[in-house]
C-alpha cells in the first residue's frame, strides 16, 4: 500500500482527496496541529472524528510555528500533497490576517523542505497547491498561462512566496508539481456554498457588474488532477488547475439559480457595498481572472466537468 501524507488535509479539498485516495487503496496520513486524539483542533473540527478506525487512514501532528513535525509520518510517506494555508476568504484582510495568510504557506513549505532534507524518507513526489491569485487581474488580451509573471498585488506576491518556499524540493531528486488552483466548486464549502445561501430565499446575488470572469474547477476534477499528478511521472512543474471554460460571475450565479430554483430574483450587489463589507478582499471578488487550462489538457488531464452547466447540475439533487 502506497502512503500519501496530506498537509491541510482537514480542509474542503483535503477531505475530498482523502476519500478518493482511500477508495483507490492508498494509505493516507492527515497532518494537522492536533493529531488523531485532539478532537478540538484539526481532525475533529473537520469531521474526521467519524472516520477513526477506517483502514488506511491515520493522523500525525506538526507545529508550523515551532517548525516541528512527526518524523515517522515523513518516513512512511511515498507522496506528499501540500495543501496547508490559512483561508484567504475566511476573515477580513487586516495587516495581521494578511501576515497569517503568507506565513501559513511559506513557513509550512519551509518545514516540509527541511524535513525532507533531514529525515530519511522515500518520498517520490510532492504535489503542492498554489492559486490563480498568482496572475492578478486580467491585463493581457489572452488567457493567463503558467509562464506569466506573478502580479505585484497581495495575492500575486503571496503565491510567489508560496511556490518559492516549496521549490527546493525539486533539487532533491523528487518530482515537484505545483497547481495554481481556480475557484473550487463544491457544496462542502468555498464560494459555491456562499452563492447558494441567498438562493434559499429565491435571491440570485450578482456581485458588482457581474461581468468579471471566474476561472473555476469542479472539486472532483481537482481531486483527479492531484491523483494523476501523483501517479504519472511525466507530470512535473506548474499547471493551472482550472476548467477549460471560464464564466462571468453573472453567468455562474444565473446558471446556479436556474438549475436549483424554479423562481428567483436577480439581485445585483453594488461594488461599493462589497467594498464596505469586505474591504481590500473585495478586489478579488470584483476582478476578472481568465486562466488557461491548455497546458494541463496537453499533459493528459481530462475534465469531466468542462462547462459550468455540467458542473452545477452535478450538485443538484433531482
Amino acid at each position: 500500500m502506497k502512503t500519501v501524507l496530506i498537509t491541510g488535509g482537514t480542509g474542503m479539498v483535503g477531505r475530498a482527496l482523502t476519500k478518493a485516495l482511500l477508495q483507490k487503496g492508498y494509505g493516507v496520513i492527515v497532518m494537522g496541529r492536533g493529531g488523531v486524539r485532539d478532537k478540538g483542533n484539526g481532525a475533529g473540527e473537520a469531521g474526521y472524528e467519524t472516520r477513526d478506525g477506517v483502514v488506511g487512514l491515520s493522523f500525525a501532528k506538526w507545529n508550523v510555528e515551532k517548525q516541528e513535525i512527526d518524523a515517522a509520518a515523513i518516513a512512511k510517506a511515498d507522496y506528499i500533497v501540500h495543501l496547508a494555508g490559512a483561508g484567504v476568504a475566511d476573515k477580513r484582510w487586516t495587516s495581521k490576517r494578511k501576515q497569517e495568510i503568507v506565513d501559513s504557506r511559506v513557513k509550512s513549505g519551509a518545514l516540509l523542505v527541511h524535513s525532507l532534507k533531514s529525515i530519511p524518507n522515500k518520498v517520490k513526489a510532492v504535489i503542492s497547491a498554489s492559486a490563480i491569485g498568482w496572475y492578478g487581474a486580467d491585463r493581457v488580451s489572452r488567457k493567463f498561462e503558467e509562464s506569466d509573471l506573478a502580479a505585484e498585488d497581495f495575492l500575486g506576491q503571496t503565491c510567489k512566496q508560496w511556490e518559492e518556499s516549496i521549490e527546493p524540493v525539486a533539487v532533491m531528486g523528487k518530482r515537484l508539481v505545483k497547481f495554481r488552483i481556480g475557484i473550487v466548486l463544491s457544496t462542502e464549502g468555498g464560494a459555491l456554498k456562499e452563492f447558494i445561501k441567498p438562493l434559499q430565499f429565491g435571491i440570485a446575488s450578482i456581485l458588482g457588474s457581474g461581468r468579471q470572469v471566474i476561472s473555476w474547477i469542479h472539486i472532483n476534477d481537482l481531486v483527479n488532477m492531484f491523483i494523476k499528478a501523483m501517479e504519472d511521472e511525466n507530470i512535473n512543474g506548474v499547471y493551472n488547475a482550472v476548467a477549460p471554460l471560464p464564466v462571468s460571475n453573472k453567468e455562474l450565479i444565473l446558471t446556479l439559480a436556474r438549475t436549483r430554483n424554479k423562481f428567483y430574483i436577480p439581485f445585483p450587489v453594488p461594488s461599493f457595498v462589497l467594498k464596505m463589507i469586505l474591504g481590500e478582499m473585495s478586489i478579488e471578488i470584483l476582478k476578472s481572472a481568465t486562466v488557461s487550462s491548455a497546458k494541463a489538457e496537453k499533459a493528459g488531464f481530462s475534465f469531466r466537468y468542462a462547462n459550468i452547466n455540467s458542473a452545477i447540475s452535478s450538485f443538484i439533487k433531482r
